[in-house]
Formats: structure tokens, C-alpha cells, sequence
């Protein structure tokens, strides 16, 4: 097709074909030819792009400022790639139909979890998560193995206890592995409270085996070093009932 009719196409009717694909569909366009790849790629705001987050998105996700954060269509896409998987949770906790947000039942003696569809084993990831309801007594951010599990009973930190998961509490802003705390964090005094909606940004390296944590635009420090070399999935557990929290996936962190 690269030398054929096909590669000769001019982008503005090649946009609109594509516009009719499915992402499975598009990837495989994007391997054709440079001509393809490019017509794909070139515009993150394309036709293409927009009319696949029209079908995939909920409108609710798109309509409110869940993805304010996300500067293109196809970034919002990705990130729905990324979001809380619907099938890697625990039973307690349910997606929303906006696709980023879990909701956690009114169970008692319970903590709840869930996994993002995607883990990472290689480059660098950053996504933010914020709490949209009380924290409770336990309120965890991290990332764990696909082994950790999700739900366990009483009110723990899930995230953190044991060796397959990391994690922070931003009720005590304890840090967690194994089943121990490994310190406070941020390591300064009188370091804020968590305020309910506030985005914390969760910077994952797994070149430099790393995983730091910013609040706003302030670097709030590496908070794991050491870590294994294996598929690592953004995480969250949860106590308290009905609570909520939301988790977008945003790519590349920036330096600097």
C-alpha cells in the first residue's frame, strides 16, 4: 500500500478513512507506510483522534475536567488505556461509567483496591490520582505487582503490606512496603494534610528504579528507590464507604 493508490492518498482523505477506525485498527494503518504513520501521528487533535474519543470516552469524562490535565485528543485516549481496570479490583469496588473514577461500596471491615489495566516495566510514567471523597482511616497511593492483592478484611494499608506493593498514606503520610513503614513523606516538618480533590502526581522511573510523588508543581522527592525490575502497576486501596477516587494516566513526566 505504500507505493500503491493507498500511499498516494492525500492526509485529508486518508483523516477522514481513519476517522471511521478502531485504535486496534489504527495501529496497524500506522505500520504501513511513512506517509500513514505520519498522517496518524502528525496531529494529536486530528479528526481521527477526536472522533475516537467521541466513540470510546464517556461523555462525562470528556464534559467535566477529569482530563483538563491531557493537551490532545489522542492523550485522552491513552490515558483511557491506562485507567482502573474494571476486572482487576476488588469485588467492593465498582468503575464509574466516566472510566477513571472507582467508587467504593459501604462495606465494613473491608479495604478495597484496584489495578490500572496497564503495568510498566520499562521508561518513565507519570499519572495523577486524587481522592474525591474522606480518606478515612487509610488512604493509599502506589503501585504493585499484579500478585498484590486487592481486597483483605479489616482497615489497613493494603497498598504496602507486603513485598509485592508500595505505597503512601496521605492520612498519616507514612510510606509502606513489606508491611513496614519506611518513614514519613515528604521528609520535612509539618508537612501538609491531603486535601480532598487535591491531584497528587505520581512519577514512576523504571530506568533509575524510582518512584516519586509531586503535589501542585512541587517536586515532593523520591519516596522508593530499589525497585524490581518487573511489571509495575499504578494502585490505590481505599476504606472509607462511598468514597471515591480518580486515576489518569499522563505519559512522559516533564523534567524540570
Amino acid at each position: 500500500p505504500g507505493s500503491g493508490a493507498g500511499g498516494r492518498l492525500p492526509s485529508r482523505v486518508l483523516e477522514l478513512v481513519f476517522s471511521y477506525l478502531e485504535l486496534s485498527e489504527l495501529r496497524s494503518c500506522a505500520l504501513v507506510c511513512k506517509h500513514w504513520y505520519r498522517c496518524l501521528h502528525g496531529d494529536e487533535n486530528s479528526e481521527v483522534w477526536r472522533s475516537l474519543c467521541a466513540r470510546s470516552l464517556a461523555e462525562e469524562a470528556l464534559r467535566t475536567d477529569i482530563l483538563c490535565n491531557l493537551p490532545s485528543y489522542k492523550a485522552k485516549i491513552r490515558a483511557f488505556q491506562h485507567a482502573f481496570s474494571t476486572n482487576d479490583c476488588s469485588r467492593n469496588v465498582y468503575i464509574k461509567k466516566n472510566g477513571f473514577t472507582l467508587h467504593r461500596n459501604p462495606i465494613a471491615q473491608s479495604t478495597d483496591g484496584a489495578r490500572t489495566k496497564i503495568g510498566f516495566s520499562e521508561g518513565r510514567h507519570a499519572w495523577e490520582v486524587w481522592w474525591e471523597g474522606p480518606l478515612g482511616t487509610v488512604a493509599v497511593i502506589g503501585i504493585a505487582t499484579k500478585r498484590a492483592p486487592m481486597q483483605c478484611q479489616g482497615y489497613v494499608a493494603l497498598l504496602g503490606s507486603d513485598d509485592q506493593s508500595w505505597g503512601w498514606n496521605l492520612v498519616d503520610n507514612n510510606l509502606l512496603h513489606n508491611g513496614e513503614v519506611n518513614g514519613s513523606f515528604p521528609q520535612c516538618n509539618n508537612a501538609p494534610k491531603y486535601q480532598i480533590g487535591e491531584r497528587i502526581r505520581v512519577i514512576l522511573d523504571m530506568e533509575d528504579k524510582t518512584l516519586a510523588f509531586e503535589r501542585g508543581y512541587e517536586f515532593l522527592g523520591v519516596a522508593f528507590r530499589g525497585l524490581p525490575k518487573v511489571c509495575l502497576y499504578p494502585a490505590v486501596s481505599a476504606v472509607y464507604g462511598n468514597t471515591e477516587v480518580t486515576l489518569v494516566y499522563l505519559g512522559k513526566p516533564l523534567d524540570g
